[in-house]
């Protein structure tokens, strides 16, 4: 299914383009060359015909296979050509052209990039539309297909698949191994999916951070009374293109208990910043300087909250023990404020590598390498002291090397349906990386990155045409990350134990009875166990 998901999102914005040619598609393998036609692809297309040129390369497939190809050939993907042009323009954008472009060449070997955006961006205007037939129609050129890149993509595709899989039958042994131990009766105790006692108040304010000539917003929640003792802060950072908006939820569910919440915002990775590319006042996705304006937003969030807290929080807040929870490029940001350290050689190797495009962070993640200053950045706030990453982009910018300086408590979640980021290079192989003694790695079955009821640009159609894709509820979700933010943050940042079962394979178990996605959660303890299934999946590689 990850498998699935991640061609057809990444057809739409590519439009699957491994059949793109002028007037004939030339093939090679080695020293073995071969080629279609196009006019036997549009005669296919059009109702089924397979003349001689192309009954050779059909020759596999199965009548079902041959009908899904003659679909695809035909689908249309409705995207403004402008737009397209835009994104195609930016850095990330490029990235993808030129990745594309070295499977996919002009007669020759030279890489396809220029010839691929030409012809997608043409056939986007046309009316007929972005579709495989028209952008072959309009390619400048005869194209080549390089069968020793391809085939390389596709088997690191497969092997992708085949380890996620994989570790997500490993993670729910060990946490069914790790939850049978445990004799708590979770249904005799409160229930922390459940809405706190606490009225609380919402507020946006303005920010400026002088020292950087950086004005942002800020969401803020805070109990309209405090709990006993201090009153534990929790920091939430959006992922890109996202909002403080997008996050009140999890600030509601949080202050109800009495928390806390702030949410700022960070202009240059946005909603904004998105709506700026789109309307042709911006050529990046996001600013660059993000991988350092990010971490200096929530210490500077803090520095803020410590000026209010004698005349607005009457002194309450304890901001020696702050929480910063993440989502996406959220997840780096709280990541980099607990102590890890990018790792720029470990990255350039890594971005270099052919076939990294599968891992669509990366296409965030390597344009750190544009920012020379990089190795003199130090992002850890001592004011932090537990952090939650959700679906963070963590493994390649920070490396093993990096990741092990964070010495705090630290949680990771992912989905095993994410393409952006996937959960065995993201997630399983940082959890294996870290160090600190306190540490968690959850598995939402089903969960693929974000909401994708807020997405556009096409992709919901395409997973609503997607037979058999069935993704978890929204509801479910919910009941997953709500208590697991709580019982985290109770437990470290407020220092009460009683949340500690609630952050338990035992607990996961129980929230997952009778649900089809299953919510898998490990902890430390698991290192070994989950260290040895990846040597034994390396091994029998």
């Amino acid at each position: 299914m990850l498998k699935t998901l991640a061609i057809s999102l990444f057809s739409t914005l590519l439009t699957a383009l491994p059949v793109v040619a002028a007037n004939e598609i030339l093939l090679s393998y080695g020293p073995w060359k071969g080629g279609v036609k196009v006019e036997s692809l549009e005669a296919f297309a059009k109702d089924g015909t397979v003349n001689s040129n192309l009954r050779f390369y059909l020759r596999p497939l199965n009548p079902e296979q041959r009908e899904q190809f003659r679909q695809a050939l035909n689908k249309r993907i409705d995207i403004s050509p402008v737009l397209l042009s835009r994104f195609f323009n930016s850095a990330m954008g490029a990235d993808i052209l030129t990745r594309a472009g070295r499977g996919i060449t002009l007669q020759g070997g030279s890489n396809g990039k220029f010839a691929l955006r030409g012809a997608m961006i043409q056939a986007a205007f046309e009316p007929e539309g972005l579709t495989l037939l028209n952008v072959l129609r309009n390619f400048p050129t005869n194209m080549q297909i390089q069968g020793e890149y391809v085939i390389g993509l596709a088997n690191t595709i497969d092997l992708v698949v085949e380890a996620t899989n994989y570790f997500t039958n490993q993670m729910a042994e060990i946490a069914t191994q790790e939850a049978e131990s445990s004799t708590i009766d979770f249904s005799q105790l409160p229930d922390p999916r459940q809405r706190g006692s606490y009225q609380f108040r919402q507020e946006t304010l303005t920010l400026t951070d002088a020292s950087r000539q950086r004005t942002f917003y800020m969401i803020l929640f805070a109990p309209k009374t405090y709990r006993p003792g201090k009153t534990p802060v929790v920091i939430i950072s959006h992922g890109l293109a996202s909002r403080p908006e997008d996050f009140t939820a999890v600030g509601e569910h949080l202050a109800s208990h009495g928390f806390v919440v702030a949410i700022p915002q960070h202009p240059g990775s946005d909603t904004l910043q998105k709506q700026a590319l789109l309307n042709g006042l911006s050529r990046e996705v996001f600013d660059k300087s993000e991988f350092y304006n990010r971490p200096k937003d929530i210490s500077f969030v803090i520095d803020e909250l410590e000026r209010r807290n004698p005349s607005e929080f009457g002194g309450r807040l304890d901001l020696e023990n702050v929480g910063v929870a993440g989502h996406s490029f959220g997840g780096y940001t709280a990541l980099a404020v607990a102590g890890a350290e990018i790792n720029l050689n470990y990255l350039k190797e890594i971005c270099d590598r052919p076939f990294t495009g599968i891992n669509v962070s990366l296409l965030l993640q390597c344009r750190a390498l544009d920012d020379v200053s990089f190795p003199t950045y130090q992002f850890r706030d001592p004011r932090v002291k537990a952090v939650l990453a959700k679906n963070p982009v963590n493994s390649t910018i920070f490396g093993q090397t990096g990741l092990a300086q964070i010495q705090i408590p630290v949680g990771i979640s992912g989905g095993n349906y994410d393409p952006a980021t996937p959960f065995v290079l993201e997630q399983v192989r940082a959890f294996t990386w870290l160090t600190t003694p306190n540490k968690y790695l959850a598995l939402v079955e089903g969960q693929a990155h974000v909401d994708f009821s807020q997405l556009d640009a096409g992709i919901t159609q395409v997973l609503d045409s997607m037979p058999g894709l069935i993704l978890p509820e929204t509801e479910l979700l919910d009941s997953y990350r709500d208590p697991t933010i709580l019982a985290f943050f109770e437990l470290y940042s407020a220092n009460n134990e009683q949340f500690r079962p609630f952050i338990s394979s035992a607990y996961g178990k129980y929230l997952s009875q009778e649900q089809k996605f299953r919510f898998l959660l490990i902890d430390s303890s698991a290192q070994s166990a989950l260290q040895e299934s990846v040597n034994k999946f390396q091994r029998r590689r």
